[in-house]
């Protein structure tokens, strides 16, 4: 299926949440001078308006990065990420919001690689035009993307030449089927590149596929992990909806549950649309 289209999401509690750590982990990464890819299996169009078309339907951003940019007093961490996003705005208007091919090419380094995954051919038209060298400058000359499944592709690209790399992970859901492809796709990644990063996003729903990928993912041959949710709302008395996501990560930065710890009560304080917001973190790190 190619229905789904993230900009009717674009800067939601979900993004939030996806693009807070993505942003923590590869600021880690570059904490050392030898170059790193990062590779992203559904990358989307890279960049969204967020005052027309789609993201105007539900106005999703309205309860996610707009409370945040314009919160005081925020641990830095969360300054530093709000400071992002503003700047690829101009004139302290919230117009955009980066996808997470857009967040990498913020904190990649003119050595790092990225490839892109995108199978959607309006998405893969718009991640082309939005990762022009002429208007993204050098670091789009180590971009390569390609219209494929990205469970696919990455097969053919790990390990990466620079031993180094961070997998991010982002399906749509919308065929159940996508929840057993990410396991297999993790337990495949992880045999072809045993010490990657890899960051598994997943929706909370009051269902029972993503519990159960998050038990598999846990039992899988990986000594570091963290699985972290962030809650924004009781879920519903029906029983449909999403009420928050999760990241499940496997190799993460020691630093990272700490990082967490201080600033998703934050979060959860911005982004809480009832009483039933709040935060999970587990971890297991050697």
């Amino acid at each position: 299926m190619l229905s789904y289209r993230h900009a009717f999401h674009a800067g939601n509690h979900a993004d939030i949440l996806k693009h807070f750590v993505l942003a923590q982990v590869l600021s880690y990464l570059n904490q050392k001078d030898k170059p790193y890819w990062y590779i992203d299996t559904h990358a989307g169009a890279g960049m969204y308006a967020l005052d027309a078309g789609y993201a105007l339907q539900n106005a999703e951003f309205e309860t996610g990065i707009a409370r945040l940019i314009d919160a005081p007093q925020l641990p830095l961490a969360l300054i530093e990420f709000s400071q992002l996003i503003k700047s690829i705005n101009v004139e302290n208007k919230l117009s955009l919001y980066p996808g997470s091919p857009a967040i990498a090419e913020q904190l990649i380094r003119a050595d790092d690689k990225m490839r892109l995954f995108e199978l959607h051919p309006s998405d893969n038209k718009l991640l082309l035009e939005n990762f022009n060298a002429q208007r993204q400058g050098f670091k789009s000359k180590s971009v390569k993307i390609e219209m494929q499944d990205g469970f696919a592709g990455i097969k053919a690209i790990l390990p990466p030449p620079t031993k180094r790399g961070v997998v991010l992970i982002d399906p749509p859901y919308e065929e159940k089927q996508d929840y057993r492809r990410v396991v297999t796709c993790i337990k495949e990644s992880l045999q072809r590149f045993a010490t990657g990063t890899y960051l598994v996003w997943y929706p909370l729903l009051q269902r029972d596929e993503p519990l159960e990928m998050v038990n598999k993912l846990q039992n899988l041959d990986c000594a570091n992990w963290l699985n972290v949710t962030l809650s924004v709302q009781t879920p519903s008395a029906d029983g449909f909806g999403m009420f928050g996501s999760g990241l499940f990560i496997f190799n993460p930065p020691y630093t990272l549950p700490k990082i967490l710890d201080d600033n998703l009560p934050t979060l959860v304080d911005l982004l809480g649309q009832d009483d039933g917001a709040s935060y999970q973190l587990t971890s297991k790190i050697s």
